[in-house]
């Protein structure tokens, strides 16, 4: 559905953006998420098998005490409106990944790593859900193939096998293929939802010493 830009759901404007990108940053540590990463993270959410509430995935986002109370309602009050963006943005057609930019010999370039980094940890807030599909159906692992590629190619996701670096061509194709895969993976679980045994194995309990892979960018959000 193509719907005019005047029409387009209230997103974060580039000020928001701003705002909530020096929070992120002046508050986090090494391996945690930034804007670009956060925004990754809420689009898994949003495409998901279950929904992810936000008390849950707050904890992936936020690591320090706010100074104050009118800090926390801001931060708090960007977020939701950020995690809002995603859904809608996707249902008209509008989403764009927010991306990281990395300094390089041949100037500033944009990078998936951060998005990939947190749109992995949103599939680990349900995982048991993700791996057993993905073990079980490959259309699935089909629709998230530029997904995957950019992963790996950034160093969020080992594969089994070695993979040549994607060419700058095929990475600007898989970013632009982001749209429209986050769609497709949202309609496979709507066609496709979690069966009974797949949710009774969400019970067994996480193994001890299990950690989130360190990021390997550094970079400023693109949107």
């Amino acid at each position: 559905m193509n719907v005019p830009k005047s029409e387009w759901p209230s997103s974060l404007d580039d000020k928001e953006l701003e705002e909530l990108d020096t929070y992120l940053r002046t508050h986090g540590g090494d391996g945690d998420l930034m804007l670009d990463g956060v925004h990754g993270l809420l689009s898994a959410v949003a495409v998901g098998p279950l929904e992810v509430k936000p008390e849950e995935w707050l904890h992936e986002v936020l690591h320090d005490a706010f100074e104050d109370e009118d800090q926390g309602n801001r931060v708090l009050a960007l977020l939701a409106k950020l995690n809002d963006s995603v859904s809608a943005e996707l249902d008209v057609d509008a989403y764009e990944p927010i991306l990281g930019e990395i300094d390089t010999e041949e100037g500033p370039m944009l990078s998936a790593a951060g998005w990939c980094e947190g749109f992995s940890r949103g599939i680990d807030m349900r995982a048991a859900l993700w791996e057993s599909r993905l073990a079980e159906d490959p259309e699935l692992m089909q629709l998230l193939g530029p997904v995957m590629a950019l992963a790996v190619d950034e160093g969020v996701l080992q594969a089994d096998a070695e993979f040549e670096k994607l060419t700058d061509e095929e990475y600007d194709e898989c970013l632009g293929q982001l749209p429209t895969v986050l769609t497709a993976v949202g309609q496979y679980w709507l066609d496709n939802p979690p069966k009974d045994a797949e949710i009774a194995a969400m019970a067994r309990p996480n193994r001890e010493g299990e950690e989130h892979p360190p990021r390997h960018r550094a970079g400023h959000w693109v949107h």
